[in-house]
């Protein structure tokens, strides 16, 4: 819920007053390539391209002004949604981590440093499905800036060396089928390639 255009395709009627946060487990990791294999509890997997930060030091309220020495590397990253189930879950008032969070569902690509970067609130990202530029957007567009999300989270969370942040999708999410392909790049550089089984 972290770019305007993403709320408006799903619906949302008011933009969130601050950050939305969920957790995936480490066993939702998906990287060097690995195929994804659609689960069989849903019928409605759906791709969300998102920039991820890695955090490079423990923290804990991380004020905003200092929320930039604790990460040193951003990729892109997927999270699969098991739309379905998400919307069961939230018609019933019930927790839906399981539609985000099951094995697999947090596919990263490879890292680079954000020294790379002149700003990371000015980073161009895009996705292609079977070639095609599905999602394209700048972190500029965000709600909430990386500093704001991560001084945000170290509020209620400790962040550990490793830990990932996803850090929204912007519009264009939508479904995955068997053979599909999914390649994500950040400022023209493709860092995430892989299938879908």
């Amino acid at each position: 819920m972290n770019y305007s255009e993403h709320n408006k395709e799903m619906k949302n009627p008011f933009l969130p007053k601050e950050p939305v946060i969920f957790m995936k487990p480490d066993s939702a990791l998906l990287k060097d390539g690995n195929p994804f294999f659609i689960p069989d509890f849903s019928r409605n997997i759906q791709y969300e391209a998102e920039l991820v930060v890695k955090i490079s030091r423990l923290g804990k309220n991380i004020t905003e002004k200092f929320a930039r020495r604790y990460y040193d590397e951003i990729t892109i990253g997927i999270d699969f949604t098991a739309r379905d189930l998400q919307h069961k879950l939230r018609e019933e008032g019930y927790p839906w981590e399981i539609c985000k969070g099951f094995d697999h569902s947090a596919a990263i690509g490879d890292f680079i440093s954000i020294e790379k970067f002149d700003d990371v609130q000015n980073i161009d990202f895009s996705l292609k499905k079977n070639g095609e530029t599905v999602q394209k957007d700048n972190s500029r567009n965000m709600i909430f800036g990386i500093d704001v999300i991560i001084a945000y989270i170290s509020r209620f969370f400790t962040l550990k060396i490793g830990d990932l942040i996803f850090t929204g999708t912007p519009a264009g999410v939508g479904n995955v089928d068997p053979n599909d392909r999914l390649e994500g790049s950040v400022q023209d550089k493709k860092l995430l390639d892989f299938k879908i089984k």
